[in-house]
């Protein structure tokens, strides 16, 4: 067996054990991250990583404070080309044809961003840089900072970088929970930015492009890494899929997909590839997943047919590329970043990303229950023997951020129509508050 085939399972295997047990019902309601999980190069088997299973407790929190000593040495924005055979050097070539994707509520986004004449914006993800150009185009002197852990869309955005003056659109690449580093290397300081825009899930780029698997209508590998293999301990749906067992699978389903299925889906997922080998391929995947399903159809919100295996692409995908621990990242890197009155704007496709907009914007705890009423609330304080106290009190009234809007906003029925991807987008922005 290969390093990289045996190195790939275990790392699965620890990250369903830090999903397992009472840490579901955090994931679910917090999606907070844990602590990272330490470096397997050989395994034999499952056993053999039990020691290490055991070991990993407790939470990680990311530092979001200002970052003091040298700057990070790593490549968090160099070219990526050595991350993927074939894919970001082709960026260039590709460079027009991603610029065809159609951003989504880009009117309500100007108006909560009102972008100004010398105002920082960070565009949290670039993807085809829809957003940024008509951030640029709304106002030509303000300065963007475009990132995405795509290393394809980095390309786009060194491409835009080059039609503005110098240090106007700075391209970076990384994660959300690498933006402290990637700031401070660029010379940010925390409580500088005016606003800060997300575009969650993945983008029209990703899902058009062939060979990233994350597309049920294509027949691609199953990969579905959005930074193309830039981590070297990553995982792909291929590794997923063929290494976990019924238990596990059914969780991520459930959890990420949120698919009353998930456990049908698991066993025939897991009997296929004890019957006729290795899954490999997406068309193989959705196969299998319609097998489940004997015929039923499935409608969208424009009463389209939808594949029955989108629910689950969506949590592999979500699994693979860790994304919810991301975002739940990237807002607490945000608050930090913002100045006083600074706007953060949170685009988001399904349910699951936008309980976290709207947990960390509403002043929700994190660990708190769904849809508890103030009365449910004092009574738990009270069970937990706190007292009202002044410090209580004033800790329960002030809020980091005050919502933009009452409700969450979504495209008008024109836009629905022209772009039927943003059907389901739901757009939440806040007020980073002067008052903590």
């Amino acid at each position: 067996m290969g390093l990289r085939s045996c190195v790939q399972p275990a790392w699965i295997i620890r990250k369903c054990w830090t999903l397992s047990g009472i840490r579901w019902r955090h994931l679910f309601s917090a999606m907070q991250p844990w602590l990272p999980l330490r470096n397997i190069t050989t395994c034999t088997s499952r056993d053999r990583l039990l020691p290490y299973l055991e070991s990993i407790s407790g939470k990680h929190f990311l530092q979001t404070r200002s970052h003091h000593g040298n700057g990070s040495t790593s490549d968090l924005w160099n070219s990526p080309e050595h991350f993927s055979d074939g894919g970001p050097i082709q960026a260039v070539e590709t460079f027009e044809e991603g610029a065809r994707h159609s951003p989504v509520m880009v009117t309500q986004v100007l108006e909560l961003l009102n972008p100004k004449n010398g105002k920082l914006f960070i565009d949290m993800t670039f993807g085809s840089g829809g957003h940024t150009k008509a951030i640029l185009s709304e106002n030509p002197d303000t300065q963007v900072i475009c990132l995405d852990r795509d290393p394809l869309a980095y390309c786009y955005a060194q491409e835009l970088a080059k039609s503005y003056r110098e240090g106007q659109v700075l391209a970076c690449l990384g994660k959300f929970s690498e933006v402290p580093q990637i700031l401070y290397q660029l010379g940010i300081i925390p409580g500088s930015v005016d606003g800060i825009l997300f575009d969650v899930g993945a983008s029209s780029m990703q899902y058009d492009q062939r060979g990233r698997g994350f597309s049920v209508s294509q027949d691609d590998p199953l990969d579905m890494r959005m930074d193309q293999g830039r981590d070297p301990d990553g995982v792909t749906a291929m590794d997923v899929v063929n290494f976990l067992s019924v238990q596990e699978l059914r969780e991520i389903i459930k959890k990420y997909g949120e698919d009353r299925m998930a456990k049908d889906i698991a066993y025939a997922v897991v009997d296929a590839r004890h019957v006729a080998g290795k899954i490999t391929t997406t068309q193989q995947l959705a196969e299998i997943i319609e097998s489940v399903f004997k015929g039923k159809l499935l409608r969208d919100k424009l009463n389209r047919k939808s594949h029955v295996a989108t629910r689950t692409f969506q949590a592999l995908r979500i699994f693979v590329n860790n994304e919810l621990n991301e975002i739940n990242n990237g807002l607490e890197v945000s608050y930090n970043y913002l100045r006083p009155g600074g706007v953060c704007a949170g685009i988001s496709f399904h349910s699951l990303e936008d309980r976290i907009f709207k947990r960390h914007f509403h002043g929700i705890d994190m660990d708190e229950a769904k849809n508890m009423s103030s009365k449910q609330k004092s009574r738990m304080l009270r069970d937990h023997h706190q007292k009202y106290d002044k410090e209580l009190i004033e800790s329960i009234l002030r809020r980091r951020w005050i919502p933009a809007s009452r409700k969450v906003i979504t495209p008008d029925v024109m836009e629905v129509q022209e772009n039927p991807r943003s059907r389901s987008a739901k757009l939440r922005a806040a007020i980073k508050s002067a008052d903590v």
